[in-house]
Parts: structure tokens; sequence; C-alpha cells
């Protein structure tokens, strides 16, 4: 609603109290015209209203209009934004997938990658762990190669030099744990130092020259034959001296001679007429001449079986075999023989060196280094 001006005559008036009335005739004649006054003040307020109602619903529909394409603009603007929206959220997607593919390629990697790094820890922590183990187990290969060694060839010189090369890369290593081992390695060289071990080339070839003069010895029922060949051996002794002989004394007449050479003759045969001797074992005086050729090739073999033994480092067998060969030596051979003396004394020497043969073992550091191995 607007406003009345405050300076109007007509509004004043009209909104001026009316006096009271004094008489019926005055307030007749003034109603009249204040009658009229009031309706067409109440039509200009209804045109002055219906004016505002216009307008208002003027501008409301003018911003209602705006407001309309307002919204209209927004809608579209809504649209396009979700389109956009779809398509971005499209393409994300297809990131995310690749971005998932990338990611599980990538998580394989870094697994594999991850894998071999634990399997190189591993190897550098077991190299890094087992660098003593693997220290002791190459020792004691090389200990137990140095004792076949020294086993084929009866020399000590493999077990010392491999001995001494632990001790060495003992030392280098310098580790507190493998202290026993050294010291058990310091001993057995001790041990092998004092440790005498038969020569076993010379042992073979002592057998040999057995082997060889078997052939020669005389049996102990062939004394009369080694009789007369002392007699011839004596005769061509006597022989050589004649010269000498015949010098000092002259030339003697040929049947001067021929008589001497007869009566040593008959003097040699009438002393092996009657031999008297003591038999202890009467099987070598009863051996026939076609079992002495056996007898002499069992001996051989017993020698010969000997040689294989010592070869073969089976020092039981062989001293055996010498046993047998030195028991038949002095059953069925003349002792009195040099021959026999010789073959007898080489026979107990061999079996003397056969005694000290015997390889030494090196249990103490062999045991050491297993215990080194379990770690305790």
């Amino acid at each position: 609603m607007s406003s009345v001006p405050p300076n109007d005559p007509f509004l004043a008036a009209t909104a001026a109290p009316a006096p009271a009335p004094t008489a019926a005739p005055v307030a007749a004649a003034a109603s009249a015209p204040s009658a009229g006054r009031g309706s067409t003040l109440v039509t200009v307020l209804l045109a002055v209203v219906a004016v505002a109602a216009l307008v208002g619903c003027g501008l409301l529909w003018q911003k209602l209009g705006s407001i309309q394409e307002q919204l209209a603009r927004q809608s579209a603007d809504s649209g396009a934004l979700a389109i956009e929206a779809r398509t971005m959220a499209r393409q994300a997607e297809e990131q995310v997938r690749e971005t998932a593919a990338r990611l599980s390629v990538t998580e394989a990697r870094v697994s594999e990658v991850a894998l071999q790094r634990s399997q190189l820890e591993e190897l550098m922590q077991s190299l890094s762990r087992s660098r003593d183990e693997n220290l002791v187990v190459d020792i004691e290969s090389s200990i137990r190669l140095a004792q076949q060694q020294a086993q084929l060839t009866g020399s000590l010189e493999p077990l010392v030099g491999a001995l001494k090369s632990a001790d060495q890369r003992i030392s280098r290593a310098a580790q507190p744990r493998l202290a026993p081992v050294q010291r058990a390695i310091g001993r057995d060289l001790d041990r092998l130092t004092r440790t005498a071990v038969a020569d076993t080339a010379g042992l073979l070839a002592r057998l040999d020259e057995l082997v060889r003069q078997v052939d020669d010895l005389p049996v102990l029922n062939a004394v009369a034959q080694a009789a007369a060949t002392r007699r011839l051996a004596g005769a061509a002794s006597t022989a050589q001296a004649a010269p000498s002989s015949s010098a000092a004394q002259g030339d003697q007449p040929w049947w001067q001679a021929a008589l001497q050479r007869s009566w040593e003759v008959v003097r040699d045969e009438a002393r092996t007429l009657v031999r008297v001797s003591r038999i202890d074992q009467p099987e070598a005086i009863l051996l026939a001449p076609e079992q002495t050729f056996f007898l002499r090739e069992n001996l051989k073999l017993k020698l010969l079986n000997a040689r294989l033994g010592v070869l073969a480092r089976q020092y039981e067998s062989a001293r055996a075999d010498l046993a047998a060969a030195t028991t038949a030596l002095n059953k069925y051979f003349d002792p009195a023989s040099r021959r026999t003396q010789n073959a007898a004394s080489t026979l107990q020497a061999a079996q003397a060196s056969m005694k000290a043969a015997e390889m030494p073992r090196l249990d103490e550091t062999l045991s050491a280094l297993a215990t080194a191995a379990a770690g305790r």
C-alpha cells in the first residue's frame, strides 16, 4: 500500500475526526459530499492496488522466466557435466583397469625380485655361514685321499703333505672353533714323523731275489751231490794252483800224477759211503727227486703271494705266506748251505721290515674334523 502524504487537505479532512454534530440538518448536509469522496478514495486505492499487483505480477513473471532460463541453462550444463563425468568415469575405469594390470605385473615383478633377493641373501648367508664347514669338508677329503695314496704307495709323504697343507689353511682361516682340529693335526704330524715305515720297493726287491734263488737252493736229501760239487770245485782250485806247485817241486812223472788223482777220487768216494747225520724231519729225506720241482714251485708261489700281499697292503696275508716259506725252507732245504742261510736271513729281514710297514691312522684328526663339522 502507498502511504498518504500528510499535507493533503483532502486526506487531512478525510482523516480528521468529525466534529460532534450539533444539529441534524448540518449532519445530513455534510454526509453527501463525504460519501462521494470515500468512494473515490476507495477506487483510487483499488486502482493503486491493482497497478501494484500488476507490476508485482510482471516482476514475478519476469523473475520466473529468468529463473526458468537459469534452470534450463543449469540443466543443460548439468547434462553436459554428466556426459563429461560419464566419459571421465569411463576413462577413469579404463585407467583403473590398466593401472590394475600394471600393478599386478609390477607386483609379480616385485615378488620375483623379492624372491631373488631372499634367495641371494640366503646364498650369501649360507656362503658366509658354511665357509668354515666347506673348509672342514675340504680338509677331510684331502686327508682321506692322502690316506689312500699312502696305502697305494706305501709312503708317508702324501699324509705329511696333506696335514701340513691343512694346518696352513686353518692358520689362514683364523677361526677359533678350528683350534682343536689344528692341535689334532699337530699331534698326528708328530706321530707320523716318529713312525718308521718299511721301504716297499726294497721289500719287493728282496722277494724277487728270493724267487730267483729258489732254483739254486740245495734240498736236504741232496747232501751227497753237494759234496761232489764241493769236490769238483776243490779240484778246479787245485788245478789252478798246480802250476805254482809244479814250479816249486819240479815236474812229476805222468804215472805219479795219475796215481795221485786216483787216490783222491777213491778217498772221496770212501768218505761218502758212510754218512752219519741226525734226522729231525724224515719227510725231507724221503722227498723224491720228481717232488723237488713241485717243492721249489710251491716255495715260489708262496713268495709271489707274499709279494702280491705287499702290493695290496694286505700285510697279514703276506706275513703268513712268508712264515710258510720260512717253514718250508727250514724243513726241506739244507741249513748248512750258504745259499740257504742267505735266503733264510733275507726272509727274516723281510718279515721284520713288514712288521713296521703298518700305515698309521689319523683317527684323532678325523675325529676333530667330524666334531667341527657337526658344530660342537
